[in-house]
């Protein structure tokens, strides 16, 4: 059969992205994508640490991260994210920005941008205007704290938070949990609540989490998409979030329905 007339593929733009070794949630990630912009996916060297923040400064070294953007140049992707919260957070903002910086610099264009998950976290926050949050995380407490202080160094401050101590299967952890340790978390007044960890599931569980507990929720692997998909100038696609609808934030006005028409309908 001639299928000529179809004219091929539509073009597509490219973001390529950078993950740990460990990152399982390839389709969570495409979920919040449009049609016509693709993924290009890498990992970083697998080294047998067990999460954790040593695990964090591993997979965040300038050199693997220049290694891992070299091998998405080929498919000329248009920007550049780094999935990982722990790995962006665990250098403190200095240490967030120097990686953007390294995987721009592994590229031939030098122009080409570059996020992290951290990095676009807080643009998120911004552009929420909170700056009271309450977490949530599936790290040890250790980690925890290394966060909240990447938090606190950006102004942020933790209201509450939720964590379940695991070092390794995070993307097993089943949608119940995450629930469960977001009630657990929002306690006091918070702006926002963000559930950390680009392994986490999240995607389902957010227009739910936002209808209850009446706060945006953002989570590691949607702040990461929402900041790419805008350096593309697009926008990033999910049912009801707050971060990606505007409409859908407290305090938004609501569309009027509209209006009955007087009397009764004219005759044909």
């Amino acid at each position: 059969m001639d299928v000529s007339f179809l004219g091929g593929p539509r073009p597509q733009r490219g973001v390529g992205v950078v993950a740990p070794f460990d990152f399982a949630l390839d389709r969570e990630l495409w979920r919040w994508v449009p049609d016509d912009v693709s993924l290009h996916l890498t990992r970083t060297p697998y080294v047998p640490v067990e999460v954790s923040l040593d695990l964090a400064r591993l997979v965040s070294e300038h050199e693997t991260l220049g290694e891992a953007v070299r091998a998405l140049s080929a498919a000329e992707p248009e920007v550049l994210a780094y999935a990982c919260t722990s790995g962006s957070f665990v250098g403190g903002i200095a240490g967030e920005r120097a990686m953007c910086e390294a995987m721009t610099r592994a590229t031939a264009d030098e122009a080409l941008p570059a996020l992290t998950t951290s990095g676009a976290l807080l643009d998120a926050l911004d552009e929420l205007d909170a700056r009271r949050i309450a977490l949530v995380t599936p790290y040890t407490v250790s980690v925890t704290r290394a966060l909240e202080e990447y938090l606190a160094e950006a102004g942020v401050h933790v209201t509450g938070r939720a964590c379940l101590g695991l070092t390794r299967h995070i993307w097993k952890v089943p949608y119940r949990d995450v629930v469960a340790m977001a009630r657990h978390a929002v306690r006091g007044a918070a702006d926002a609540l963000f559930i950390s960890c680009t392994n986490l599931p999240t995607y389902d569980v957010i227009p739910q989490l936002e209808a209850e507990l009446r706060i945006p929720v953002i989570s590691a692997n949607q702040v990461t998409m929402w900041s790419a998909l805008r350096r593309l100038g697009t926008r990033a696609v999910g049912p009801y979030q707050a971060l990606i609808d505007p409409g859908a934030r407290p305090g938004a006005a609501q569309l009027d329905p509209p209006a009955l028409p007087d009397g009764p309908p004219p005759l044909p």
